[in-house]
C-alpha cells in the first residue's frame, strides 16, 4: 500500500471515529478530548461534559449541544472546559447525542439516559387553594432561574441546607384531586423541622432573589434564591424569616433564614430546589459527589 493510500485510509478511520481530520496541508488535526460523568446517568442527574482542547491556547470555549439544545461551557484548570447538562423526570430516557464543536473538529458522542422510578402522591386541594400565586411572584422566580453567571462560586460537594428529616424527595409525581399532573414533578427536596430552625446556604454564592409574602409571594412564601455561578442556582422557599439581603455574598454553611410554613405549605418545612441551566435537577448527587 502506498503512503498516499495509507494516509487516505487513516483519514477515513479518524473521520469515522470523530477524533481527527486533515487540514489543507495534509496534517492530521485532532478533535477535542471529551469525558462525560456520570457515565451511566439516570433521570434527574446533572451530566458534566468536560472538554480538553488539543490547542494549548484556545481562543474560545467549545459549544456543547445535546439533542439540539446548546449549553455554554466554562473554563476549568488545566486548559479544560466543562458544560453542565440537566435532566429531569419529564425527559424521555434513552440515547442522548452530545456534540462538542468549536475551533477543533467536532466530536459526537452518545450516552444512555436511564429511566428511574419516582414515587407518586395523591393530593386533595380545597377550591380556594387551586389558584395560588401572583404574576409578580412568577415573574421574579422565572427571571431568577435564567441566571447564568460566568464565574463559579461553589467548590466541592454541597451541604445539607437543613438538619430536618427529608419529608418529600426529589422527583415525586402527583395526582391533584384525582387528576394526574403530567407536567409536574417535585422540583427539590423537602426538610421538615420546627418553625425557625436554621436554614444554611448549601454552597457559596450571591443572593439574587429575596421574595416575601408581604410583596406577593403567596405560593412560594418567603423565598431566597442563591446564584452559585455558571447556571447553578438554589431556591429556598416557605421560610419563616429571611436573614440576608439581595446582593449579599454568602458562604457555604452560613445561616440565611429559618424554616417555616409560609406560602402553599401544610406544615413547617424547607423546600430546596437546585436548578441547572433553568431545569430543576436532583440535588442529592451534588451533596455526595459534587461536580467540578
Amino acid at each position: 500500500m502506498t503512503k498516499i493510500r495509507r494516509r487516505e485510509l487513516l483519514a477515513v478511520l479518524f473521520l469515522a471515529s470523530g477524533w481527527a481530520t486533515w487540514d489543507l496541508s495534509g496534517k492530521i488535526v485532532h478533535a477535542y478530548e471529551v469525558a462525560i460523568s456520570p457515565t451511566d446517568p439516570q433521570l434527574g442527574d446533572t451530566i458534566a461534559v468536560r472538554v480538553q482542547p488539543n490547542n494549548p491556547t484556545p481562543i474560545s470555549a467549545p459549544t456543547v449541544t445535546v439533542n439540539g439544545v446548546e449549553y455554554r461551557s466554562f473554563p476549568l484548570s488545566g486548559n479544560r472546559f466543562r458544560a453542565l447538562i440537566p435532566t429531569n423526570p419529564l425527559d424521555t430516557p434513552g440515547r442522548l447525542v452530545i456534540r462538542v464543536s468549536g475551533e477543533e473538529p467536532t466530536r459526537n458522542l452518545a450516552v444512555g439516559l436511564r429511566n428511574r422510578n419516582f414515587r407518586t402522591q395523591s393530593i386533595t386541594l380545597p377550591p380556594d387553594r387551586t389558584d395560588l400565586g401572583t404574576d409578580y411572584e412568577f415573574d421574579r422566580v422565572a427571571e431568577f432561574k435564567t441566571l447564568v453567571s460566568p464565574e463559579r462560586y461553589w467548590n466541592g460537594p454541597f451541604l445539607r441546607p437543613s438538619q430536618g428529616r427529608v419529608s418529600t424527595e426529589y422527583g415525586v409525581r402527583r395526582y391533584y384531586n384525582g387528576v394526574f399532573a403530567e407536567n409536574y414533578y417535585h422540583r427539590g427536596v423537602d426538610y421538615a423541622a420546627a418553625t425557625g430552625s436554621p436554614v444554611v446556604a448549601p454552597a457559596t454564592g450571591y443572593v439574587r432573589l429575596v421574595g416575601r409574602v408581604a410583596d406577593g409571594f403567596e405560593l412560594h412564601g418567603n423565598t431566597i434564591g442563591i446564584d452559585h455561578g455558571q447556571g447553578v442556582l438554589s431556591i429556598m422557599i416557605h421560610l419563616s424569616r429571611i436573614d440576608v439581603n439581595a446582593g449579599d455574598f454568602v458562604a457555604a454553611g452560613q445561616v440565611i433564614g429559618g424554616i417555616g410554613s409560609t406560602g402553599a405549605a401544610t406544615g413547617p418545612h424547607l423546600h430546596w430546589g437546585l436548578y441547572v441551566n433553568g431545569v430543576a435537577v436532583d440535588p442529592v448527587p451534588w451533596r455526595f459527589g459534587g461536580i467540578e
